[in-house]
């Protein structure tokens, strides 16, 4: 997947500037004369007025013939309303004439055209009006949309722009993309981690703010993955190279959020054609309304002028600026506000989805547990904990099992030294047995025990129960269990107020360990030792209601879970820094581990959708009023103006309460 402006990031590479090239190259909106930025803009809205207030005032004090006003007045419109009508023209000649562009140009020209009608007044001051009115409407919206991209460019700030490489033992700094994979880079204080890799040397706090939204920082030492994007705080390290740049975490995520506003959410798109249908029937609409009633009044020349200005006011105030412009605007600032918590959620088409979500799915594993194993008891029969857990750390100390491994992590390693541990023997299926010492102690399971005739005692915990025994008597057993996440009962609290009304957890463990946790965490149905085929049918049955109105979300760590992920309505992947397949598979990816951010995405999900449903009312309602004093003969074009720019402005400054979380 390579898009255009990637190549085109990797040419400007060493200069600082290359992040405006970006934000313009996947601009896909309508409007490319923010090119420049809002100066130029601010400073043709001041030169605009200056001239406007000047011909007023020669107006008044210079006699003048209609036509001498004319080229007076054009100044001020052309200097306000050069980009307009240059768009306006742009999309004629590409037959994509109906636009917002269009219709302000069409009525403008129309302001202007009144004057030399017989009996009519003329309209000149109004025509500049309108224009600089549009261009100020347009300033706020370049602004807002400069906010939104600016939240979203924070992400981008996490892309690196340089890679320290060992190539023959020297030091060489070069561009992330020409680093290969298996090389070793070193990463100093202050970097930011340009690659995805393994410390090879060196151990470090790494800053991953920018990732998650997360301000602790992670220790990391020899051993350690490291992801891209991350800062590197207090030491220099070494690492060795996993990926390339183009599949590193930062890259994926960068054109996750550029293509994020491909994804078009149903009240987008239905914007999007509203207005391919609107405004050829609005021009037409207001053709008959300056036609028809003067030929049906019998005294043409003398009400068309009336009915002329009548229509230009409808035409200005028909424009559907604020609604093309504030929903996606919402959408965007939605999108960017979550980044900033470190959700990603990769289109607006999800967070339509995320905000109707009723039903919910979880995986257990790295999901609500953390998936890494922890000694949770000791209940020691002939000896003291201490000594027991010391004895079963030894003896599985060359374990790579993870069993071996939460043993190990309880036992802190300075007290190992000083044992002889010796003729270390793994039994498959059974456990551990080795000499520590003088003393032959067995690490292991029921069977283990049966096996060598030991009688055992049973444990009231569930999880794992690992048996020691030493010189074949019982000593006592350690049971090891799955943590479950800080936060996870929390999270499940939040969802049950936001109104999610059933909450799920899918996993491949054992039933009784899957009860335990389902009924810690009040979790309403669960469904225990499952491959992950039987994990999709349950997705399937859960969507199985088409009639109904709720959506399911499935929320898993997603090394197995990338099939399940694609099939729910909305995937959200969890820790998403870990799996590839589930960045892929997944709609929403929560850059860190805590299932409480679920609740957060779906409160973001919901007030984006609210706020872009109360620009769409808001537009409509203020226009169609305005549009019935027209057509009454009560309003102007100072109001039509106001309808459109006024409200225009106001649905972007809502828009952009999207952004503040």
């Amino acid at each position: 997947m390579s898009y255009p402006h990637h190549h085109h990031e990797q040419r400007h590479d060493h200069h600082e500037h290359h992040h405006e090239h970006e934000c313009h190259e996947c601009h896909h909106h309508h409007h490319h004369h923010h090119e420049g930025g809002l100066k130029p803009q601010l400073l043709c809205i001041a030169a605009t007025v200056i001239l406007l207030i000047a011909c007023v005032i020669i107006d008044k004090r210079v006699e003048m013939s209609t036509w001498q006003l004319l080229l007076l007045y054009l100044i001020p419109y052309l200097t306000a309303g050069y980009a307009t009508l240059k768009e306006a023209a742009e999309g004629i000649a590409h037959g994509d004439m109906f636009n917002e562009h269009f219709l302000m140009s069409i009525a403008t020209i129309g302001a202007l055209c009144i004057g030399f009608l017989p009996g009519a007044e003329t309209q000149f001051p109004e025509a500049v009006f309108v224009m600089l009115f549009f261009q100020i409407g347009e300033l706020f919206e370049g602004y807002a949309e400069g906010k939104s991209r600016e939240s979203i460019s924070h992400l981008m700030a996490i892309r690196p722009d340089v890679a320290h490489v060992l190539r023959h033992g020297e030091e060489v700094s070069v561009g992330p993309e020409e680093v290969e994979v298996g090389e070793t880079i070193i990463i100093r204080p202050g970097e930011k981690v340009p690659l995805d890799g393994v410390i090879e040397e060196g151990s470090t706090a790494l800053n991953t703010v920018a990732l998650t939204g997360e301000s602790m920082p992670r220790e990391a030492g020899v051993g350690d993955e490291v992801i891209s994007g991350c800062v590197n705080q207090s030491g220099a390290i070494k690492v060795r190279t996993l990926k390339s740049f183009g599949e590193s975490t930062v890259s994926k995520i960068i054109r996750l959020v550029e293509n994020a506003n491909e994804k078009k959410s149903h009240s987008e798109a239905f914007i999007t054609r509203f207005a391919k249908v609107y405004t050829p029937i609005v021009v037409f609409a207001a053709l008959a309304l300056a036609l028809f009633p003067p030929l049906l009044s019998g005294d043409f020349t003398g009400t068309f002028p009336v009915w002329l200005y009548r229509a230009l006011i409808f035409l200005v105030v028909s424009c559907p600026c604020a609604l093309v412009i504030s929903v996606p605007l919402t959408f965007f600032g939605g999108i960017g506000g979550a980044s900033r918590n470190g959700i990603l959620i990769k289109g607006s088409s999800y967070m339509d989805t995320l905000a109707q979500v009723r039903t919910i799915v979880f995986d257990k594993t790295g999901t609500l547990t953390h998936g890494q194993f922890a000694v949770e008891a000791v209940h020691p029969d002939s000896c003291d904990e201490k000594q027991l857990l010391h004895l079963a750390a030894h003896v599985e100390h060359y374990s790579t099992h993870p069993i071996g491994a939460a043993l190990r992590d309880a036992f802190p390693a300075e007290a190992t030294d000083g044992c002889e541990v010796s003729d270390v023997e793994e039994i498959a299926g059974h456990g551990v047995r080795a000499r520590v010492g003088k003393d032959l102690v067995s690490v292991g399971n029921t069977k283990m025990m049966k096996s060598m005739g030991i009688t055992w005692r049973d444990c009231h915990h569930t999880g794992t129960i690992i048996h020691v025994a030493i010189n074949g008597t019982y000593a006592g057993h350690i049971v090891i269990n799955d943590k479950i996440k800080e936060d996870s009962a929390e999270a499940i609290r939040q969802l049950h107020q936001l109104g999610v009304t059933h909450t799920v957890m899918l996993t491949g463990d054992r039933e009784e360990v899957a009860a335990k946790v389902a009924e810690q965490l009040r979790i309403d149905e669960y469904h225990s030792e499952l491959l992950p085929t039987d994990k999709v049918n349950q997705i399937e049955r859960l969507i199985g209601h088409p009639s109904d109105v709720s959506r399911v979300a499935f929320v898993g760590d997603g090394i197995n879970d990338a099939p399940v992920l694609a099939r729910a309505d909305v995937g959200i992947a969890m820790g998403g820094m870990g799996s590839d397949a589930a960045i892929e598979a997944a709609d929403v990816v929560l850059m860190d581990d805590k299932p409480s951010k679920i609740a957060l995405a779906l409160r973001i999900a919901r007030r984006t959708l609210r706020i872009a449903r109360q620009n769409v009312w808001f537009a409509i309602g203020v226009k169609v009023a305005v549009l019935l004093l027209a057509a009454i003969g009560l309003g102007n074009m100072w109001m039509a103006v106001f309808a459109d720019v006024g409200v225009t402005v106001l649905a972007v400054l809502n828009a952009m309460r999207a952004l503040r979380i």
